[in-house]
Protein backbone atom coordinates (compact mmCIF):
# COMPACT_ATOMS: atom_id res chain seq x y z
CA UNK A 1 0.00 0.00 0.00
CA UNK A 2 2.60 2.24 1.15
CA UNK A 3 3.44 4.19 -2.42
CA UNK A 4 6.87 6.26 -2.71
CA UNK A 5 5.00 9.68 -3.13
CA UNK A 6 5.56 11.75 -0.10
CA UNK A 7 4.25 15.23 -0.26
CA UNK A 8 4.62 17.72 2.54
CA UNK A 9 1.88 18.91 4.60
CA UNK A 10 -0.62 22.38 3.34
CA UNK A 11 -2.59 24.04 5.72
CA UNK A 12 -5.60 22.32 6.78
CA UNK A 13 -9.21 23.75 6.35
CA UNK A 14 -11.57 21.45 5.20
CA UNK A 15 -15.24 21.42 4.86
CA UNK A 16 -17.57 18.57 4.84
CA UNK A 17 -18.75 17.53 1.46
CA UNK A 18 -22.09 18.40 0.25
CA UNK A 19 -25.08 16.05 0.81
CA UNK A 20 -23.66 14.88 3.85
CA UNK A 21 -25.88 13.87 6.85
CA UNK A 22 -23.28 16.10 9.27
CA UNK A 23 -25.01 19.33 7.51
CA UNK A 24 -23.15 22.44 6.63
CA UNK A 25 -20.80 22.10 9.34
CA UNK A 26 -17.11 21.96 9.14
CA UNK A 27 -14.64 19.34 10.16
CA UNK A 28 -11.37 20.04 10.74
CA UNK A 29 -7.90 18.20 11.10
CA UNK A 30 -5.95 19.37 13.90
CA UNK A 31 -2.16 18.27 14.73
CA UNK A 32 -2.79 15.74 17.87
CA UNK A 33 0.95 16.87 19.53
CA UNK A 34 2.49 19.50 18.04
CA UNK A 35 5.23 19.02 19.67
CA UNK A 36 6.24 15.42 18.15
CA UNK A 37 6.89 14.38 14.75
CA UNK A 38 7.99 11.07 13.19
CA UNK A 39 9.41 9.22 10.92
CA UNK A 40 6.64 7.80 8.27
CA UNK A 41 4.36 6.76 11.32
CA UNK A 42 2.32 3.24 9.80
CA UNK A 43 0.29 2.51 13.04
CA UNK A 44 -0.69 4.03 16.30
CA UNK A 45 -2.06 1.82 19.30
CA UNK A 46 -2.86 2.03 22.89
CA UNK A 47 -1.72 -0.44 25.32
CA UNK A 48 -5.31 -1.04 27.30
CA UNK A 49 -4.08 -0.47 30.21
CA UNK A 50 -5.39 2.77 31.71
CA UNK A 51 -2.06 4.22 31.36
CA UNK A 52 -3.04 7.03 29.03
CA UNK A 53 -0.11 6.52 26.74
CA UNK A 54 -0.05 6.25 22.79
CA UNK A 55 2.34 4.02 20.92
CA UNK A 56 3.31 4.77 17.14
CA UNK A 57 4.91 2.31 14.92
CA UNK A 58 7.84 4.01 12.56
CA UNK A 59 8.26 1.48 9.24
CA UNK A 60 11.97 1.73 9.96
CA UNK A 61 11.85 -0.29 12.73
CA UNK A 62 10.98 1.32 15.72
CA UNK A 63 8.30 2.12 18.21
CA UNK A 64 7.58 5.71 20.13
CA UNK A 65 5.14 5.80 23.65
CA UNK A 66 4.54 9.06 24.85
CA UNK A 67 1.52 10.45 27.31
CA UNK A 68 -1.51 11.34 25.71
CA UNK A 69 -1.53 14.82 26.27
CA UNK A 70 -1.98 17.72 23.39
CA UNK A 71 0.77 19.48 24.67
CA UNK A 72 3.51 16.12 25.64
CA UNK A 73 7.20 17.27 24.37
CA UNK A 74 9.21 14.20 25.67
CA UNK A 75 9.03 10.69 23.17
CA UNK A 76 10.46 7.69 24.83
CA UNK A 77 11.90 4.88 22.63
CA UNK A 78 9.91 1.64 23.53
CA UNK A 79 11.49 -0.56 20.86
CA UNK A 80 14.21 -0.33 18.61
CA UNK A 81 14.76 -3.36 16.13
CA UNK A 82 16.47 -1.29 12.60
CA UNK A 83 18.74 -4.54 12.85
CA UNK A 84 16.32 -6.96 12.36
CA UNK A 85 13.62 -4.85 9.94
CA UNK A 86 14.45 -4.42 6.14
CA UNK A 87 12.31 -1.73 4.78
CA UNK A 88 14.19 -1.44 1.71
CA UNK A 89 10.53 -1.64 0.02
CA UNK A 90 8.33 1.40 -0.17
CA UNK A 91 5.71 -1.26 1.10
CA UNK A 92 8.28 -3.19 3.79
CA UNK A 93 9.18 -2.29 7.10
CA UNK A 94 8.02 -2.78 10.33
CA UNK A 95 4.54 -2.53 9.83
CA UNK A 96 2.46 -3.29 13.07
CA UNK A 97 1.98 -3.70 16.93
CA UNK A 98 -1.01 -5.43 18.48
CA UNK A 99 -0.83 -5.74 22.61
CA UNK A 100 -2.05 -8.69 24.49
CA UNK A 101 -5.25 -7.98 26.14
CA UNK A 102 -4.04 -8.87 29.47
CA UNK A 103 -0.84 -6.55 28.66
CA UNK A 104 -1.50 -4.60 32.00
CA UNK A 105 -0.71 -7.95 34.08
CA UNK A 106 1.57 -9.96 31.42
CA UNK A 107 3.65 -7.27 29.63
CA UNK A 108 3.31 -8.91 26.39
CA UNK A 109 2.89 -7.64 22.39
CA UNK A 110 2.85 -8.88 19.06
CA UNK A 111 4.78 -7.23 16.19
CA UNK A 112 4.45 -7.84 12.56
CA UNK A 113 7.77 -6.78 10.11
CA UNK A 114 9.85 -7.63 7.05
CA UNK A 115 13.24 -9.56 7.53
CA UNK A 116 15.52 -10.14 4.50
CA UNK A 117 17.63 -12.94 3.64
CA UNK A 118 15.39 -14.21 2.15
CA UNK A 119 12.51 -12.02 2.22
CA UNK A 120 9.92 -12.49 4.67
CA UNK A 121 7.33 -11.62 6.97
CA UNK A 122 8.20 -11.86 10.81
CA UNK A 123 5.46 -12.28 13.45
CA UNK A 124 7.04 -12.27 16.83
CA UNK A 125 6.20 -11.54 20.36
CA UNK A 126 8.39 -8.94 23.14
CA UNK A 127 8.11 -9.00 26.85
CA UNK A 128 8.05 -5.40 28.29
CA UNK A 129 10.94 -4.40 30.44
CA UNK A 130 10.23 -5.25 34.25
CA UNK A 131 11.63 -2.34 35.13
CA UNK A 132 10.93 0.45 33.16
CA UNK A 133 7.24 -0.01 31.59
CA UNK A 134 7.89 2.58 28.56
CA UNK A 135 10.65 0.04 27.74
CA UNK A 136 11.02 -2.84 25.94
CA UNK A 137 13.08 -6.00 26.21
CA UNK A 138 14.40 -5.83 22.80
CA UNK A 139 16.15 -9.53 23.82
CA UNK A 140 12.62 -11.11 24.85
CA UNK A 141 11.46 -11.73 21.22
CA UNK A 142 9.92 -15.27 20.44
CA UNK A 143 9.01 -15.17 16.50
CA UNK A 144 5.50 -16.97 16.32
CA UNK A 145 5.32 -17.20 12.34
CA UNK A 146 7.41 -16.29 9.50
CA UNK A 147 6.00 -16.51 5.98
CA UNK A 148 7.98 -15.89 3.13
CA UNK A 149 7.71 -12.99 0.60
CA UNK A 150 7.99 -13.66 -3.21
CA UNK A 151 8.33 -9.90 -4.02
CA UNK A 152 8.87 -6.39 -2.22
CA UNK A 153 5.49 -5.38 -2.22
CA UNK A 154 2.01 -6.45 -0.72
CA UNK A 155 3.26 -7.46 2.95
CA UNK A 156 -0.14 -6.77 4.38
CA UNK A 157 1.16 -6.13 8.23
CA UNK A 158 -1.54 -5.55 10.49
CA UNK A 159 -1.85 -7.78 13.72
CA UNK A 160 -4.81 -6.98 15.81
CA UNK A 161 -6.69 -8.93 18.67
CA UNK A 162 -10.40 -9.79 18.03
CA UNK A 163 -13.24 -9.53 20.70
CA UNK A 164 -12.78 -13.05 20.77
CA UNK A 165 -9.29 -13.27 22.13
CA UNK A 166 -7.40 -14.36 19.25
CA UNK A 167 -4.38 -12.67 16.91
CA UNK A 168 -5.60 -11.64 13.41
CA UNK A 169 -2.89 -11.19 10.76
CA UNK A 170 -3.32 -9.71 7.69
CA UNK A 171 -0.69 -10.98 4.79
CA UNK A 172 -0.43 -9.27 1.09
CA UNK A 173 -0.44 -11.91 -1.90
CA UNK A 174 2.86 -12.05 -1.86
CA UNK A 175 3.16 -8.77 -4.75
CA UNK A 176 4.02 -8.07 -7.98
CA UNK A 177 1.00 -6.81 -10.65
CA UNK A 178 -2.30 -9.11 -11.08
CA UNK A 179 -0.78 -12.06 -8.62
CA UNK A 180 1.43 -13.87 -10.63
CA UNK A 181 1.19 -17.10 -8.28
CA UNK A 182 -2.66 -16.89 -7.68
CA UNK A 183 -1.54 -17.16 -4.29
CA UNK A 184 -5.37 -15.39 -3.13
CA UNK A 185 -6.88 -18.38 -4.25
CA UNK A 186 -4.52 -20.90 -2.76
CA UNK A 187 -5.28 -22.10 0.70
CA UNK A 188 -2.20 -24.33 0.52
CA UNK A 189 -0.34 -20.75 1.19
CA UNK A 190 -0.98 -18.39 3.93
CA UNK A 191 -0.20 -15.22 1.23
CA UNK A 192 -3.82 -13.50 0.28
CA UNK A 193 -5.39 -13.89 3.39
CA UNK A 194 -6.67 -12.65 6.94
CA UNK A 195 -5.44 -15.47 9.79
CA UNK A 196 -6.28 -16.30 13.40
CA UNK A 197 -4.29 -17.73 15.88
CA UNK A 198 -3.99 -18.80 19.72
CA UNK A 199 -1.02 -16.55 21.15
CA UNK A 200 -2.00 -18.38 24.54
CA UNK A 201 -1.42 -22.11 23.58
CA UNK A 202 0.81 -24.01 20.99
CA UNK A 203 0.53 -26.89 18.78
CA UNK A 204 2.74 -29.18 17.98
CA UNK A 205 5.66 -27.68 16.44
CA UNK A 206 3.66 -24.25 16.56
CA UNK A 207 4.44 -21.54 18.33
CA UNK A 208 1.15 -20.56 19.09
CA UNK A 209 -2.45 -22.41 18.70
CA UNK A 210 -5.07 -23.08 16.21
CA UNK A 211 -8.44 -21.92 17.24
CA UNK A 212 -10.72 -25.11 17.01
CA UNK A 213 -13.41 -23.01 15.13
CA UNK A 214 -11.19 -21.66 12.17
CA UNK A 215 -13.06 -22.32 8.89
CA UNK A 216 -10.37 -24.79 7.70
CA UNK A 217 -9.71 -27.07 10.66
CA UNK A 218 -9.10 -30.39 10.01
CA UNK A 219 -9.74 -29.96 6.03
CA UNK A 220 -7.99 -33.24 4.02
CA UNK A 221 -6.78 -30.97 1.06
CA UNK A 222 -3.39 -29.57 2.53
CA UNK A 223 -5.57 -26.04 3.12
CA UNK A 224 -3.62 -23.86 5.79
CA UNK A 225 -5.88 -24.38 8.94
CA UNK A 226 -4.80 -20.59 10.13
CA UNK A 227 -6.04 -19.08 7.46
CA UNK A 228 -9.81 -16.93 8.81
CA UNK A 229 -10.79 -15.52 5.06
CA UNK A 230 -8.81 -15.58 1.67
CA UNK A 231 -9.32 -13.64 -1.56
CA UNK A 232 -7.30 -10.75 -0.54
CA UNK A 233 -4.80 -8.88 -2.87
CA UNK A 234 -3.35 -6.31 -0.25
CA UNK A 235 -5.48 -5.51 2.66
CA UNK A 236 -4.14 -2.72 4.17
CA UNK A 237 -5.57 -1.91 7.62
CA UNK A 238 -8.67 -3.70 8.93
CA UNK A 239 -10.31 -2.97 12.40
CA UNK A 240 -13.36 -4.47 14.79
CA UNK A 241 -16.30 -2.39 15.66
CA UNK A 242 -16.98 -2.39 19.50
CA UNK A 243 -20.27 -2.20 18.90
CA UNK A 244 -21.27 -4.70 16.40
CA UNK A 245 -18.00 -7.03 16.29
CA UNK A 246 -18.05 -6.20 12.69
CA UNK A 247 -14.55 -6.71 10.75
CA UNK A 248 -14.16 -4.38 8.55
CA UNK A 249 -10.73 -4.87 5.82
CA UNK A 250 -9.86 -2.28 3.33
CA UNK A 251 -8.23 -4.35 0.26
CA UNK A 252 -6.03 -2.33 -1.94
CA UNK A 253 -6.71 -2.97 -5.58
CA UNK A 254 -4.67 -3.70 -8.59
CA UNK A 255 -4.99 -0.17 -11.54
CA UNK A 256 -9.06 0.50 -11.58
CA UNK A 257 -10.88 -0.34 -8.09
CA UNK A 258 -10.31 -0.10 -4.54
CA UNK A 259 -12.43 -2.13 -1.91
CA UNK A 260 -14.19 -2.51 1.46
CA UNK A 261 -15.33 -5.72 2.78
CA UNK A 262 -16.64 -6.60 5.92
CA UNK A 263 -14.82 -10.11 6.61
CA UNK A 264 -16.14 -12.98 7.72
CA UNK A 265 -15.22 -16.50 8.45
CA UNK A 266 -14.40 -18.80 5.89
CA UNK A 267 -15.09 -16.43 2.88
CA UNK A 268 -13.36 -15.80 -0.28
CA UNK A 269 -13.34 -12.17 -1.03
CA UNK A 270 -12.72 -12.93 -4.96
CA UNK A 271 -9.18 -11.86 -5.32
CA UNK A 272 -7.53 -12.60 -8.80
CA UNK A 273 -10.74 -13.60 -10.37
CA UNK A 274 -12.17 -10.45 -9.18
CA UNK A 275 -10.93 -6.64 -7.78
CA UNK A 276 -13.72 -4.47 -6.67
CA UNK A 277 -17.50 -6.07 -8.04
CA UNK A 278 -15.26 -6.31 -11.39
CA UNK A 279 -13.88 -9.16 -13.26
CA UNK A 280 -10.36 -9.24 -13.53
CA UNK A 281 -8.81 -12.36 -14.34
CA UNK A 282 -9.68 -13.44 -16.99
CA UNK A 283 -12.70 -11.19 -17.71
CA UNK A 284 -13.34 -13.23 -20.24
CA UNK A 285 -14.05 -16.25 -17.92
CA UNK A 286 -15.05 -14.97 -14.45
CA UNK A 287 -16.77 -17.41 -12.37
CA UNK A 288 -17.97 -15.35 -9.31
CA UNK A 289 -19.95 -18.66 -7.60
CA UNK A 290 -18.57 -18.33 -4.00
CA UNK A 291 -17.43 -15.04 -3.71
CA UNK A 292 -17.98 -12.47 -1.41
CA UNK A 293 -18.62 -9.34 -2.45
CA UNK A 294 -17.51 -5.80 -1.12
CA UNK A 295 -19.97 -3.46 0.36
CA UNK A 296 -18.18 -0.33 -0.90
CA UNK A 297 -15.72 0.47 -4.01
CA UNK A 298 -14.13 3.86 -5.84
CA UNK A 299 -12.51 3.70 -9.01
CA UNK A 300 -8.95 4.94 -9.22
CA UNK A 301 -10.67 8.35 -10.59
CA UNK A 302 -11.30 9.46 -6.80
CA UNK A 303 -8.02 7.94 -5.42
CA UNK A 304 -5.57 4.92 -5.63
CA UNK A 305 -4.38 3.08 -2.41
CA UNK A 306 -7.37 2.49 0.22
CA UNK A 307 -6.22 3.51 3.84
CA UNK A 308 -8.44 1.45 6.08
CA UNK A 309 -9.78 3.00 9.05
CA UNK A 310 -12.10 2.63 12.07
CA UNK A 311 -16.42 2.87 12.70
CA UNK A 312 -15.73 5.99 14.69
CA UNK A 313 -16.65 5.69 18.62
CA UNK A 314 -15.34 8.64 19.97
CA UNK A 315 -16.86 11.59 21.98
CA UNK A 316 -16.06 14.54 19.80
CA UNK A 317 -17.60 14.33 17.06
CA UNK A 318 -20.65 12.77 17.63
CA UNK A 319 -22.28 13.23 13.76
CA UNK A 320 -19.32 10.35 12.70
CA UNK A 321 -20.59 7.97 15.15
CA UNK A 322 -21.37 4.54 13.63
CA UNK A 323 -19.69 5.46 10.75
CA UNK A 324 -16.26 3.88 8.99
CA UNK A 325 -13.92 6.29 8.16
CA UNK A 326 -11.09 5.70 5.69
CA UNK A 327 -8.75 7.33 3.55
CA UNK A 328 -6.75 7.25 0.34
CA UNK A 329 -2.90 7.58 0.83
CA UNK A 330 -2.20 8.67 -3.00
CA UNK A 331 -4.84 11.41 -2.93
CA UNK A 332 -5.48 12.30 1.29
CA UNK A 333 -9.38 12.29 0.62
CA UNK A 334 -10.95 11.02 4.15
CA UNK A 335 -14.29 9.30 3.40
CA UNK A 336 -17.13 8.00 5.96
CA UNK A 337 -19.30 4.95 5.00
CA UNK A 338 -22.32 4.18 6.56
CA UNK A 339 -23.67 0.48 5.80
CA UNK A 340 -26.66 -1.02 7.92
CA UNK A 341 -25.66 -4.37 7.35
CA UNK A 342 -27.61 -3.84 3.59
CA UNK A 343 -27.46 -0.83 2.13
CA UNK A 344 -23.89 1.70 2.35
CA UNK A 345 -23.69 5.65 1.35
CA UNK A 346 -20.66 7.30 1.42
CA UNK A 347 -19.85 11.06 2.46
CA UNK A 348 -16.71 12.48 1.22
CA UNK A 349 -15.39 14.36 4.48
CA UNK A 350 -11.97 16.11 3.50
CA UNK A 351 -9.81 16.34 0.79
CA UNK A 352 -6.49 16.78 1.99
CA UNK A 353 -2.78 17.08 0.75
CA UNK A 354 -2.01 13.84 3.27
CA UNK A 355 -0.33 10.60 2.81
CA UNK A 356 -2.19 8.81 5.30
CA UNK A 357 -0.94 5.78 5.86
CA UNK A 358 -3.02 4.61 8.95
CA UNK A 359 -5.75 5.29 11.53
CA UNK A 360 -6.07 4.38 15.59
CA UNK A 361 -7.89 4.92 18.57
CA UNK A 362 -7.36 5.45 21.96
CA UNK A 363 -8.55 3.91 24.92
CA UNK A 364 -11.77 6.85 24.56
CA UNK A 365 -12.26 5.57 21.23
CA UNK A 366 -11.17 8.94 20.21
CA UNK A 367 -9.65 8.54 16.20
CA UNK A 368 -6.25 9.56 15.14
CA UNK A 369 -4.67 9.97 11.61
CA UNK A 370 -1.15 8.87 10.67
CA UNK A 371 0.34 10.91 8.06
CA UNK A 372 3.70 10.46 6.00
CA UNK A 373 4.49 14.42 6.95
CA UNK A 374 5.63 13.00 10.02
CA UNK A 375 2.75 14.30 12.28
CA UNK A 376 -0.59 12.43 13.65
CA UNK A 377 -3.99 14.39 13.45
CA UNK A 378 -7.38 14.06 14.96
CA UNK A 379 -10.56 15.92 13.69
CA UNK A 380 -11.60 18.96 16.12
CA UNK A 381 -14.12 18.39 18.60
CA UNK A 382 -17.41 19.47 16.93
CA UNK A 383 -19.25 19.02 20.71
CA UNK A 384 -18.01 22.26 22.55
CA UNK A 385 -16.74 22.19 25.96
CA UNK A 386 -15.75 19.11 26.25
CA UNK A 387 -11.37 19.43 25.84
CA UNK A 388 -10.55 21.45 28.31
CA UNK A 389 -6.71 23.01 27.10
CA UNK A 390 -6.39 24.88 30.72
CA UNK A 391 -6.25 20.92 32.18
CA UNK A 392 -4.57 17.80 31.77
CA UNK A 393 -6.36 14.38 31.60
CA UNK A 394 -4.23 12.28 34.51
CA UNK A 395 -5.28 8.98 34.87
CA UNK A 396 -2.97 8.49 37.95
CA UNK A 397 -5.55 10.69 39.78
CA UNK A 398 -8.55 9.51 38.81
CA UNK A 399 -10.77 6.74 37.12
CA UNK A 400 -13.33 7.29 35.61
CA UNK A 401 -16.35 4.23 34.86
CA UNK A 402 -18.81 3.35 32.61
CA UNK A 403 -22.13 4.22 33.95
CA UNK A 404 -24.76 1.79 34.48
CA UNK A 405 -27.49 0.25 33.50
CA UNK A 406 -26.62 1.90 29.73
CA UNK A 407 -29.21 2.42 28.19
CA UNK A 408 -31.28 3.26 31.32
CA UNK A 409 -34.23 4.99 32.23
CA UNK A 410 -35.25 6.63 34.58
CA UNK A 411 -31.89 6.79 36.54
CA UNK A 412 -28.15 5.20 35.82
CA UNK A 413 -25.32 5.43 38.42
CA UNK A 414 -21.41 6.87 37.00
CA UNK A 415 -18.56 5.31 39.19
CA UNK A 416 -15.24 6.53 39.42
CA UNK A 417 -11.82 6.75 41.64
CA UNK A 418 -10.22 8.67 42.89
CA UNK A 419 -6.64 8.02 43.97
CA UNK A 420 -6.03 11.26 46.11
CA UNK A 421 -8.78 13.64 47.89
CA UNK A 422 -10.33 16.16 45.52
CA UNK A 423 -13.38 18.30 45.39
CA UNK A 424 -15.24 16.61 42.26
CA UNK A 425 -18.41 17.11 39.95
CA UNK A 426 -20.18 15.51 37.42
CA UNK A 427 -21.01 17.06 34.21
CA UNK A 428 -23.81 16.01 31.55
CA UNK A 429 -23.66 17.42 28.45
CA UNK A 430 -26.22 16.81 25.13
CA UNK A 431 -25.56 15.60 22.43
CA UNK A 432 -24.13 19.02 20.66
CA UNK A 433 -21.80 19.71 23.66
CA UNK A 434 -24.33 21.83 25.80
CA UNK A 435 -23.48 21.35 29.21
CA UNK A 436 -26.84 20.44 31.11
CA UNK A 437 -26.50 19.30 34.30
CA UNK A 438 -23.69 19.89 36.81
CA UNK A 439 -23.79 17.51 39.80
CA UNK A 440 -21.16 18.71 42.31
CA UNK A 441 -20.19 15.41 44.29
CA UNK A 442 -18.20 17.56 47.06
CA UNK A 443 -15.09 17.15 48.75
CA UNK A 444 -13.93 13.51 48.96
CA UNK A 445 -11.34 11.23 50.03
CA UNK A 446 -9.57 8.78 48.14
CA UNK A 447 -11.41 5.49 47.21
CA UNK A 448 -14.00 4.01 45.19
CA UNK A 449 -17.24 6.09 44.87
CA UNK A 450 -20.66 6.88 42.27
CA UNK A 451 -22.98 9.45 41.66
CA UNK A 452 -26.31 8.93 40.23
CA UNK A 453 -27.84 10.67 37.26
CA UNK A 454 -32.01 11.19 37.23
CA UNK A 455 -32.25 12.47 33.26
CA UNK A 456 -33.09 15.76 34.40
CA UNK A 457 -31.28 19.14 33.18
CA UNK A 458 -30.15 21.76 36.16
CA UNK A 459 -33.56 23.08 36.21
CA UNK A 460 -35.18 20.24 37.11
CA UNK A 461 -36.86 19.31 34.12
CA UNK A 462 -36.50 15.66 32.62
CA UNK A 463 -34.77 15.57 29.07
CA UNK A 464 -35.47 13.61 26.20
CA UNK A 465 -34.63 10.41 24.89
CA UNK A 466 -30.79 10.23 23.16
CA UNK A 467 -27.46 10.40 23.60
CA UNK A 468 -25.64 12.28 26.48
CA UNK A 469 -21.81 12.73 27.07
CA UNK A 470 -20.37 12.88 30.83
CA UNK A 471 -17.11 13.80 32.14
CA UNK A 472 -15.53 14.13 35.79
CA UNK A 473 -13.92 17.37 37.19
CA UNK A 474 -11.67 17.71 39.81
CA UNK A 475 -8.96 19.51 41.14
CA UNK A 476 -6.19 20.05 38.76
CA UNK A 477 -8.20 17.49 35.97
CA UNK A 478 -10.53 16.59 33.72
CA UNK A 479 -11.68 13.46 32.97
CA UNK A 480 -12.01 11.81 29.37
CA UNK A 481 -15.72 11.99 27.84
CA UNK A 482 -17.87 8.75 28.21
CA UNK A 483 -21.42 8.25 26.63
CA UNK A 484 -24.36 6.76 27.98
CA UNK A 485 -27.85 6.71 26.39
CA UNK A 486 -31.72 7.60 28.35
CA UNK A 487 -34.88 5.91 27.02
CA UNK A 488 -37.98 7.23 27.23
Amino acid sequence: MICARFTAYLALSLCLACGSTAGSSQLELEVAFPNLSFVRPVDLQHPGDGSNRLFVVEQRGIIWVFENQTGVTVKKKFLDIQDRVDDSGNEMGLLGLAFHPDFETNGLFFVDYTAGNPRHTVVSRFQVSTTNPDSADKNSELILLTVNQPYSNHNGGQIAFGPDGYLYISLGDGGLAGDPQNNGQNRATLLGSLLRIDVNTTSGNLNYGIPADNPFVGNTNGWREEIFAYGLRNMWRFSFDPETGWLWGADVGQDAWEEIDLIRKGKNYGWRIMEGLHCFNPPSNCDTTGLEMPIWEYSHSQGQSITGGFVYRGPSVPELTGKYVYADFVNGRIWALTYDGTSASNQLLMDTNLNIASFGVDAQNELYICAFDGKIYRFKPTVTGLRDPGKTPQPTTYSLGVNYPNPFNPETRIPFFLAMPSSVRLEVFDGQGKLIRTIPAGSLNAGNHQVSWDGTDNRGEAVGSGIYLYRLVGEGFVSQVRKMVLVR
